[in-house]
């Protein structure tokens, strides 16, 4: 694997992950301001490996997408040297595999042990990591061994200084390149004063670079505040949140950038970027804070598109030229592939525009089951399914083979279950073999079903075994493809 020049963690100011606020339109926005190192915001494990990972061709990212469809994490090529994914693990297994998915889209990984919520610490995450030493040690050192990426942690102080010093210590030998540090407990908030000395204490124990962070509500009001909170705590950089969120240009060096401008520069990246609109709505209510009941504070609120946050900001124009050139884009790539895919087209492949509507077949019936059914009847091998996504839209077809003849529907489905009935409609409908429509009349399989389900109740009269032996079923349960999805 290629490593990328590392990311140091020396002189920086650095975005910090922001629920809801560290999405791409504030992560790029944040490095136009200055921001050397920007933070996404904390993601879980088990929701990212669940992911696949999806080339957009139109708005030229990589997504992370979830089997819903929703995008969970989307990154772009400007911010690729610059930003840090972070995630929230309580096993060291389950956090590799996430690092491995986003490794080379990313410039480093780090892992939550800080954050305080209820849903964190509930599932043993974030700051419930903090009484668990040898699991965070386990966690960083499987990151720091597996990847080629640097690994960061971010934690809270503990009671005492002392336990502290010896918890980042024993952190700092797992062969981290940094530790960020919230210079409060976890059962403190915000309006609680930061603990600069104790950040202090961990930058002088230890020679990895420490990050401080929560000097928001205290310190950092503009940009020369960072460096007073710099010294405060001897840290070697400084990371923002709360104060980077109310305005992004706190990065400036040469000083804050009036509210609105900020607001339109980060709309822009919100289209550009297709933001979803409850995100986009979020955190622009951060920005205007006390400005939420002035009369374009309660039309933001009441927005409900990314259209509509457009217009309440004067950028109604920029909304439609952005979006017409991304129509077009995406025309032009549908024309490539339709191109592609008739220069590709495999001519022994027999072809028809089908698609499967279960409202048209019984309940639990299916093409796949009938045409199963089928080839164990005329002894051939079961059918073998291959299946693909289109990147564009990230619709599905399918090939089936079966007796060495492929099969597939020149439609394209939203799911890859969907593309496999289709084209097992299609080999069914060229045999000439009912696939078990509703319209077909009489159903065999269903019959067959059903005389399988009384046998147990006339055992049972008998007083026999109510247990079914395993090759009863085998006929009448739907087989699922073992070919992964590859990717386009």
């Amino acid at each position: 694997m290629t490593v990328n020049t590392p990311l140091c963690f020396r002189g920086k100011k650095i975005l910090a992950p922001m629920v809801r606020v560290g999405t791409l339109p504030m992560r790029l926005l944040a490095l136009d301001y200055g921001a050397d190192i920007v933070y996404c915001e904390e993601l879980i494990d088990l929701k990212m490996l669940q992911c696949k990972r999806v080339i957009n061709e139109v708005l030229e990212t990589v997504d992370f997408v979830a089997p819903n469809e929703r995008v969970v994490f989307r990154t772009c090529e400007r911010e690729r040297q610059s930003v840090v994914f972070q995630m929230g693990s309580a096993d060291a297994e389950r956090a590799l595999a996430v690092a491995k998915l986003v490794e080379s889209d990313v410039a480093g990984i780090d892992v939550n042990m800080g954050c305080p919520k209820e849903y964190s610490t509930k599932a043993s995450m974030g700051a419930a990591l903090l009484t668990d030493p040898d699991k965070i040690e386990s966690i960083l050192t499987t990151l720091v061994k597996g990847i080629c990426k640097p690994v960061t942690c971010k934690i809270r102080i503990l009671p005492s200084v002392e336990d502290t010093v010896n918890l980042v210590k024993r952190i700092e030998k797992t062969g981290i390149a940094a530790i960020a540090v919230h210079g409060r407990k976890k059962e403190e908030r915000p309006q609680h004063p930061v603990h600069c000395d104790v950040i202090k204490a961990i930058s002088e124990a230890v020679t990895i670079p420490v990050i401080a962070n929560g000097g928001s509500h205290d310190f950092i009001k503009e940009y020369t505040d960072i460096e007073t909170f710099q010294k405060a705590t001897a840290a070697s950089s400084v990371m923002i949140a709360r104060a980077a969120m109310w305005n992004p240009s706190i990065f400036r060096k040469e000083g804050l950038f009036p509210l609105k401008e900020v607001m339109q520069d980060y709309i822009k990246y919100a289209v550009r970027y297709d933001n979803h609109y409850t995100n986009t709505k979020y955190c622009l209510c951060q920005m205007l804070r006390e400005q939420l009941e002035t009369p374009q504070g309660k039309k933001l609120h009441a927005a409900q598109s990314t259209q509509e946050i457009c217009e309440v900001f004067e950028m109604a124009d920029f909304y439609e030229e952005t979006t017409a050139v991304f129509e077009g884009k995406k025309t032009s790539l549908e024309i490539e592939i339709q191109d592609e895919d008739d220069q590709m087209e495999d001519p022994d492949v027999i072809k028809m525009a089908v698609r499967f509507d279960k409202r048209e077949y019984p309940p639990q019936i299916t093409p796949k089951m009938y045409l199963l059914e089928w080839c164990r009847k005329e002894k051939h091998p079961q059918p073998v399914y291959e299946t693909v996504q289109r990147p564009l839209d990230r619709l599905f077809c399918s090939v089936v083979t079966v007796a060495e003849q492929k099969y597939r529907s020149t439609l394209w489905d939203k799911s890859k279950k969907l593309a496999e009935q289709a084209a097992a409609i299609v080999c069914l409908r060229t045999l000439g073999v009912p696939e078990g429509k509703l319209c077909e009349g009489e159903n065999q399989l269903i019959n067959k079903r059903k005389r399988e389900d009384r046998e147990p109740l006339n055992n049972r009269d008998r007083g026999e075994d109510l247990a079914e032996p395993s090759h009863k079923k085998a006929n009448f349960i739907e087989e699922t493809s073992d070919v992964n999805v590859p990717k386009m």
